[in-house]
């Protein structure tokens, strides 16, 4: 039996008043089945979400919301919901809800950041990035400073996203696109051993893609590999030759 469909049973027994204390009672009529009801129903539809229904999301997701209609965890799941379907006003409106109800979660803060970045509100992006690596605790950090990074570069901020994803990696050393990241910002310094050191990182936790093998071509030319560099090359034209990375490796040959 699938998860998923647990969670239906569970839920079916649920609010049929499953109970074995001597009868059948009505469990929307306690303030603890209300919550228990709510909780399944907001599972059911991540799992209907997790498999790409974001339709089928919504129905649990809407009475998950008609039995508590402040839930947090409820405004976040039909803001993903809503983000999927490119509905961004309404995206927006619970990624708000979900923030102000969940007393600025930095799950939440993330997740919005995440959105607005998505829809190139930048600035924006930022600052609900920067509140949410103010908790300490959480357990994702580096991933905030990780996408503090990201959109630092957006926003043109060239010494600041240094700092960000130098941070990231301080604090989960294996995050491949900071890696990467600072990577391409020391190769540009024209800092190529420290560029070599993080791009060795990011060829053990990560595949290639254009960007990466076009930066390994690079230094494998400064440090005379040639053995390294035609590998590269080849991947590059294999794999992606259709890319902008793939014409400019040529018109660099």
């Amino acid at each position: 039996m699938t998860l998923r469909a647990a969670l239906y049973l569970s839920l079916l027994c649920l609010l049929a008043g499953c109970v074995r204390t001597g009868g059948a009672v009505d469990p929307l009529s306690t303030q603890e089945g209300r919550d228990a009801a709510r909780d399944a129903y907001i599972q059911l539809g991540i799992g209907h979400l997790q498999q790409g229904s974001t339709e089928k999301a919504k129905e649990p997701l809407r009475k998950a919301l008609e039995l508590d209609p402040s839930n947090a965890e409820t405004h976040a799941a039909l803001a993903v919901v809503y983000q999927y379907e490119m509905e961004p006003r309404l995206a927006d409106q619970h990624y708000r809800k979900a923030i102000s109800q969940g007393g600025g979660d930095a799950r939440f803060l993330n997740n919005y950041g995440g959105f607005l970045f998505e829809q190139k509100r930048y600035q924006e992006a930022y600052t609900q990035y920067l509140q949410a690596s103010e908790d300490t605790l959480y357990g994702e950090r580096s991933r905030v400073f990780e996408n503090l990074g990201l959109t630092a570069l957006q926003l043109g901020k060239r010494e600041e996203a240094k700092q960000h994803f130098e941070k990231s990696l301080r604090l989960n050393s294996q995050r491949a696109t900071s890696l990467l990241q600072m990577a391409q910002l020391s190769y540009e310094d024209k800092n190529y051993v420290a560029a070599r050191s993080y791009y060795a990182g990011y060829s053990q936790q990560a595949r290639q893609n254009p960007q990466s093998l076009l930066l390994g071509i690079r230094l494998a030319k400064v440090f005379e590999d040639r053995d390294q560099a035609a590998s590269l090359g080849l991947q590059m034209k294999r794999l992606y030759p259709g890319t902008p990375e793939y014409q400019q490796y040529l018109s660099e040959q």
